[in-house]
């Protein structure tokens, strides 16, 4: 059997686990809420958001639907993975599995993969219906170029969140402890990195929350490429004539590359060196 065909074997039988779980049984209403619930908010022609924007076209109003992905799709991509590797050391079938004549590296290469697509395939489904939603509200669809950055930004914080969860269960020796790690690093990108901005343009003289100072904004734009949330808004963002934060696409391209690589490499570390 060819390497390639023991990837797919094993990342197959990760995805179908943790696809037909209960804590997806539990998180689908979650996800359901939290995408296309928005995704029919945000479409409603009469809506005026804060600062008197009012979206007006398909890719701005998957763009405020995105925080569904952000609030609510990340989470639920934490909550799949975060004792991917934990639980297996715990009962010692980890050992077993890493006994067996296959490359640690391809294992690690399966988990990743089964527990991503686990949580990508009903979020994708959930986000083309919001496309459909969106449609059928204001009538119009995205270009074709705008739908494939939006599904791939939408794939890439999936993994980014996926790879933190992992990485985090090669650390812990119990499964509470991996789970406090994975809600702590989402909680820390999606509530607390406002607070380490702000804190940066304080030190830095810089007006805080000042939308039309270019500064404020420029520097917002910086340091949101050091969060996975951040870099998911600059990939949207790209699509979006009227916003301009100061961050070319090709910095945006390169940090959503750089997010992925080296959290993949970490864990492929974590997995070669990892005492079961």
């Amino acid at each position: 059997m060819s390497d390639f065909n023991k990837i797919n074997i094993i990342s197959l039988t990760y995805f179908k686990r943790r696809l037909l779980s209960t804590r997806m049984v539990i998180m689908l209403p979650i996800l359901i809420l939290f995408i296309p619930g928005m995704a029919w908010g945000f479409s409603d022609p009469n809506i005026v958001l804060p600062g008197g924007v009012q979206p007006s076209s398909a890719t701005e109003v998957m763009f405020y639907t995105s925080l569904g992905i952000v609030f609510g799709g990340t989470m639920c991509g934490v909550l799949l993975s975060f004792d991917g590797v934990s639980k297996d050391r715990a009962s010692g079938v980890l050992e077993i599995k890493l006994s067996q004549p296959m490359l640690r590296k391809q294992q690690s290469t399966a988990i990743i993969l089964g527990h991503w697509f686990s949580i990508l395939v009903p979020t994708w489904i959930l986000w083309l219906v919001s496309f459909i939603i969106v449609n059928y509200r204001i009538g119009d669809w995205p270009s074709l170029m705008d739908g494939i950055i939006s599904f791939s930004a939408v794939a890439l914080i999936l993994l980014w969140y996926v790879l933190f969860s992992l990485v985090a269960s090669t650390y812990a020796k119990e499964q509470g402890t991996s789970i406090a790690f994975g809600v702590g690093v989402w909680f820390l990108f999606t509530f607390l990195w406002a607070l380490v901005t702000t804190m940066v343009a304080f030190a830095s003289g810089v007006s805080i929350g000042e939308e039309n100072d270019p500064k404020w904004v420029n520097l917002e734009g910086l340091l949101d490429l050091f969060s996975p949330n951040g870099v998911f808004h600059h990939l949207l963002e790209t699509r979006l004539e009227d916003v301009d934060r100061g961050v070319s696409p090709i910095l945006s391209f390169l940090a959503a590359l750089l997010w992925s690589i080296i959290p993949w490499y970490w864990f492929n570390s974590r997995m070669e060196n990892i005492q079961p």
